[in-house]
Parts: C-alpha cells; sequence; structure tokens
C-alpha cells in the first residue's frame, strides 16, 4: 500500500473516531478549569482586537466561543463534522460576530488574504500524523511575524506504560493516533518549521501535566 493511501485511510479512521465520540467529549469536564482559566488569559493577552485568527482542532467549539469576541474574525476548525455541529449549536445559542466553525483541517485550508495573525492549536498537534508538514502549513496561513500558539500533550514525557497503552487501544477502536514526542523534540520541529520560540510555559496545576504552553512566532 503507497504511503499517500495509509494517510488518507488514517484520517478517515481519525474523522469516524471524534464522530463518534463528539456527544461524549462535549458532555466531558474540564480537567483542570484552574489551568484552562490560566491559558484562556495567556492567549487573550496576545491577541488584539483586530486579528484574524485561526483555531485548528477546535473539538465543540468551547475555547472558540470564549476567545472570539476579543478579535475581529475567528475561524475555528475541526477534522470531525460531529463537533463541528455541537459547535455551531452552541454558536446558535448566543452568536458571536466574526465566528465561523468549519470542518477542515491545516492540510486542506487554502491561504487567506489577508493571513491570519494567530493559528492556535490546543490539544492538538500530538493528533497530526504528520507533525513537520503540519507545521509547515501553518507557517503557510500565517501573515509575517504572526503567532503560532499551542498546548499539546507530549507522550514523550509522560508514563512510559502510555506509550504501550496506546497503540493497543487504537487497534480495538477506544484512541485515535496520538504521536509519541518530547518538548524538546515539538519545539525543535516548531524552530525547523521556521517559527522563533517566544516562550514555553506550564498552565497546569499538577506537576505530572506534560503539556507545555507555547508561543512561537513565523519568522
Amino acid at each position: 500500500m503507497a504511503i499517500w493511501e495509509a494517510t488518507i485511510m488514517g484520517i478517515v479512521s481519525d474523522t469516524r473516531f471524534w464522530d463518534r465520540a463528539s456527544s461524549k467529549y462535549a458532555a466531558g469536564a474540564i480537567a483542570d478549569p484552574a489551568g484552562y482559566e490560566r491559558t484562556l488569559h495567556r492567549t487573550r493577552s496576545l491577541l488584539q482586537s483586530a486579528d484574524r485568527v485561526l483555531e485548528l482542532g477546535c473539538g465543540t467549539g468551547t475555547t472558540a466561543l470564549l476567545l472570539a469576541s476579543n478579535v475581529q474574525y475567528y475561524l475555528a476548525t475541526d477534522i470531525s463534522a460531529g463537533m463541528i455541529t455541537i459547535a455551531k449549536e452552541k454558536h446558535a445559542a448566543g452568536r458571536i460576530p466574526g465566528l465561523v466553525f468549519k470542518t477542515t483541517t491545516a492540510e486542506t485550508l487554502v491561504p487567506e488574504t489577508p493571513p491570519f495573525n494567530a493559528v492556535l492549536g490546543f490539544n492538538y498537534l500530538h493528533l497530526v500524523r504528520d507533525l513537520p508538514d503540519t507545521l509547515r502549513r501553518i507557517h503557510d496561513l500565517l501573515a509575517a511575524e504572526g503567532l503560532f500558539i499551542s498546548k499539546t500533550p507530549c507522550v514523550g514525557d509522560m508514563n512510559p506504560l502510555i506509550r504501550f497503552v496506546l497503540p493497543a487501544m487504537r487497534a480495538i477502536g477506544k484512541a485515535p493516533y496520538a504521536g509519541v514526542f518530547r518538548t524538546a523534540e515539538l519545539t525543535q520541529h516548531i524552530s525547523a518549521a521556521g517559527f522563533d520560540i517566544l516562550a514555553i510555559e506550564n498552565h497546569a496545576t499538577t506537576n505530572n501535566d506534560r503539556r507545555p504552553y507555547i508561543v512561537a512566532r513565523k519568522k
């Protein structure tokens, strides 16, 4: 089987997983509310009122609905149509001007004019199948000196048992694809894609959280 065929089949499988999980995902509680609030506060401080913002992997739209009113235009995207359907339902209950939800990915988005001033990816990068390519796509979507802001589980820094459990869970349809990398490897990939790392922060309230909040600027 050609590599591209395997990749497409994998993406289809991931899409089906998130479609099936969308209702349960929407009903789930935020694991670390205080850490999440720190992330929201920090992100708001980096965005300007005239900004055009792209969020990748927006899920059911919780973060988009909390941040979109701070900017001019906010495009929130996800690979899962099920997730986006729920996000649109939530948005309909209290519409925010400039907020748009769309089923798409970084790999299929066409650069817009004007380009985005910021791209957000929360709990996202570990789910993409070609991290270097996705980061290059994000770079292309940004305006000069635009910001890429991410908060990503670094599975390589977590309990080694997780690395063995994940493949087994994927095999029985209980987990999507998840890349395994450490924080140092992630920052290297981001730098290699044409970004300057401005900040690496920990917003968690527990010491065992391995989701660095990274602010990077397009060179």
